[in-house]
């Protein structure tokens, strides 16, 4: 009788089922499931019943929705240290010495080759190319690296292009290592590779380059124990990964320290991945000793470049993987349903790039070879500048960053977030001096980061007046710190 005599029109109980389930609140629309129930009398047919049911069902599943978790691979991970203090050197707007890029222009011939391909008449330049690397960029990579290495490689089946030498390393993970294997990884080391080698189910085991005495100055300082290295491998062992030069010591290993690697690879049946993607950029009295080439090494060794690195284009984002097809296999495998494919216009330019440098090579126009005496400079003017505010590099061998201990500053950085302290004196001198760094902890497992703690990352491969720049700032402070 209440239904009845209050809702005469179909259109009023309509209407109060509708203004229940516009409640944000399951409470509500359970109610409003019931109303038409009660109001209804002929709920199982009525729309405004079925549309009150549709509304609790899609309540339930929104609820169950939000409960889903993440996949385990990725358990525990949480943001780089790439994510927080590149938004924060470009929120304070400070100066950017901690991402390592250049601030100056790519070669002249790089940028043209792009260029012309862009304008390129072929319509097919637009399109998709070969999937495990444009034709002429594998050949081209295979011409060059085989001269490097001393070995004929076969460019369509030792060579794989990928998004950055990031991608070979995805690869490399996913495609070689097992849950249950072990991953030697030498620190400091660049930060993906500890994540990679969770994801893949396998288990990092880490060994620091440790100082051979308390004031250090430059990289060769930092060795490895040969005791505790060989202690390292055993029956789980699959790889161990090697960047050479380091990024971001700056160290080159020198052929006494990569043979002692190489002998504990081979002893022990174990894979050695080589990024060398600083291969270019080693200095004056250095020698890049590519571990593909040591007796009996190419056949368990792979080797990981970046074109970004080579012609200072890092937002091309274009790498390749070198190795014998029986380790490459299971990379293109990967590569195939995860990317098939890069850039064409991209890959044609660094070919067409590559092409010139290898007519060029042993001529002083060579980039391959001028950059590296032009960041040679760049090394050692940072370098004063940050003796010059009472700072202590550690001089590094080759690629373009400079390790700077900072555990002798007395400065207050508690309230600068949480973390360590490298964590917190970079976002303080970030927000603070306006000059943004990177904190070397981030480069060490959990274990060793103690060892990290006391150094923060510069990087070098800037125009003169940025670090020009920086330096006033830093100085200043220093200035006002000891007036």
């Amino acid at each position: 009788m209440f239904c009845r005599s209050l809702f005469t029109h179909h259109n009023c109980w309509t209407t109060v089922v509708n203004h229940l389930r516009k409640v944000p609140n399951s409470r509500c629309n359970r109610t409003a499931t019931a109303a038409a129930a009660l109001l209804c009398p002929s709920s199982s047919s009525c729309q405004a019943c079925i549309n009150a049911n549709n509304i609790q069902h899609l309540s339930s599943t929104t609820n169950n929705m939000a409960d889903i978790k993440p996949a385990e691979r990725i358990s525990g991970m949480g943001p780089s240290v790439w994510v927080e203090f590149t938004k924060l050197a470009s929120d304070t707007k400070a100066i950017n010495l901690g991402q390592g890029f250049p601030d100056f222009a790519a070669p002249e011939h790089v940028v043209k080759g792009l260029s012309d391909v862009l304008q390129s008449s072929n319509p097919l330049t637009h399109q998709y190319t070969r999937g495990f690397g444009h034709p002429r960029l594998v050949n081209a990579i295979a011409a060059l690296y085989s001269k490097h290495m001393s070995h004929e490689i076969n460019p369509m089946n030792e060579v794989l292009v990928s998004v950055g030498a990031y991608g070979s390393l995805f690869y490399i993970f996913m495609g070689l290592v097992s849950p249950g294997d072990e991953v030697i990884i030498i620190e400091p080391f660049f930060d993906c590779y500890e994540p990679m080698t969770r994801m893949a189910g396998g288990t990092p085991r880490f060994i620091a380059l440790k100082p051979k005495n308390e004031n250090v100055t430059s990289t060769k300082d930092f060795v490895l124990d040969p005791e505790e290295l060989a202690g390292m491998f055993n029956e789980k062992t699959k790889a161990i990964i090697v960047n050479n030069p380091n990024n971001p010591l700056g160290k080159v290993f020198n052929r006494e320290e990569l043979e002692m690697i190489a002998n504990l690879c081979k002893k022990h049946n174990v894979l050695c991945v080589s990024d060398e993607v600083y291969e270019y950029m080693v200095y004056e009295g250095q020698k890049q000793i590519r571990m593909a080439t040591l007796p009996d090494m190419w056949e368990r060794t792979i080797t990981v470049c970046s074109a970004g690195k080579i012609f200072s284009v890092t937002g091309w984002k274009l790498g390749w993987a070198i190795a014998p097809n029986h380790l490459l296999n299971s990379l293109m495998l990967v590569h195939q349903n995860c990317v098939y494919t890069c850039s064409t216009v991209l890959q044609e330019a660094v070919a067409v790039s590559l092409e010139k440098e290898m007519a060029l090579l042993g001529k002083p126009e060579c980039y391959l070879t001028s950059l590296a005496e032009e960041l040679n400079g760049k090394r050692d003017k940072m370098a004063d500048l940050l003796r010059d505010i009472n700072l202590t590099p550690i001089i590094p061998d080759g690629g373009y960053f400079i390790m700077t201990d900072i555990s002798h500053l007395d400065v207050d950085v508690e309230k600068y977030g949480e973390g360590r302290k490298d964590f917190k004196f970079v976002r303080w001198m970030t927000k603070e001096l306006g000059v943004a760094t990177i904190p070397c902890s981030a480069f060490y497992g959990e274990e060793h980061k103690a060892l990290g703690e006391r150094y923060i990352r510069f990087c070098f491969i800037k125009e003169n007046s940025t670090m020009e720049k920086a330096a006033e700032r830093l100085k200043k402070w220093t200035e006002e710190r000891h007036a």
